[in-house]
């Protein structure tokens, strides 16, 4: 099931984060993931040679402020996973934009897939959200297909079936299959992994990243419900998205 991907492989090391308790956190700078480097340095340059070469000291300031967002864009924070099985946590930081019952798609139904209608949550990352995706689940990842498509706003429903996408499908040791789908965005113009079929995942560890704004789908297995409500902001590794059991959807208030 697995189509060709666009994309290149890379190990990201996990820093652990010892959790004792009766000790505080204390903050940690985000580091920048290796991807945007090359980014940052392409910035970088190009301030230097208009604000010192040319001598357009507006313009590199502009490029300056540029540089400073790239940075932002892929820092890659620490997160600290709840490991409950019981639990599946977001795979993005960002919006809670949707949350309806769908068929699965072609591309994670049959066998070892999806078979009947489930819950989709949509969290759609904006430009200056965190942008390293991470698994949902404890398991092994069973499945991926990359489907070529288009570049529509994310935000919008159809983009689950009309961009540019990537499926995954992770499998708990007790046969639990969890899917989820990176989707390219009106300006995300590359969607990477860093995973191959066959990798056993802990929950909340990276697996890919898109570039610049997209959204993530989740799909809930059977006996899952939502524990987000549309509105809400999710953070990638952290935010419990859905849990075990029977307990009827939430309602909330915005305010």
């Amino acid at each position: 099931m697995t189509n060709e991907v666009p994309t290149e492989f890379e190990t990201v090391p996990e820093r652990p984060l010892a959790i004792i308790p009766g000790e505080s956190a204390r903050y940690k700078l985000p580091s920048m993931h290796p991807e945007g480097r090359k980014f940052v340095g392409i910035a970088a340059a190009a301030v230097l040679v208009t604000g010192f070469i040319f001598e357009w000291h507006s313009v590199a300031w502009l490029l300056a402020g540029l540089t400073v967002w790239v940075i932002a864009f892929f820092r890659d924070p620490i997160r600290v996973t709840p490991s409950d099985p019981g639990l599946i946590v977001s795979p993005a930081d960002g919006l809670v934009s949707l949350i309806t019952t769908v068929e699965p798609p072609r591309q994670i139904a049959g066998e070892g897939g999806l078979n009947e209608p489930c819950t989709r949550i949509s969290v759609f990352m904006n430009v200056f959200d965190v942008h390293v995706n991470r698994s949902p689940i404890a398991g092994t990842l069973t499945r991926v297909v990359y489907v070529p498509g288009k570049f529509l706003n994310a935000d919008l429903d159809k983009a689950s079936d009309d961009n540019e996408r990537q499926y995954f499908i992770v499998e708990a040791a007790d046969g639990t299959r969890v899917a989820f789908t990176q989707i390219a965005g009106l300006v995300a113009r590359r969607i990477m992994r860093f995973v191959e079929e066959g990798t056993k995942l802990g929950v909340g560890e990276r697996v890919g990243l898109i570039r610049f704004g997209s959204r993530v789908d989740v799909f809930l297995p059977a006996g899952y419900v939502p524990a987000v409500i549309v509105g809400q902001r999710a953070v990638a590794g952290e935010t419990v998205l859905a849990r075990a059991g029977s307990t009827p959807l939430l309602g909330g208030i915005a305010q």
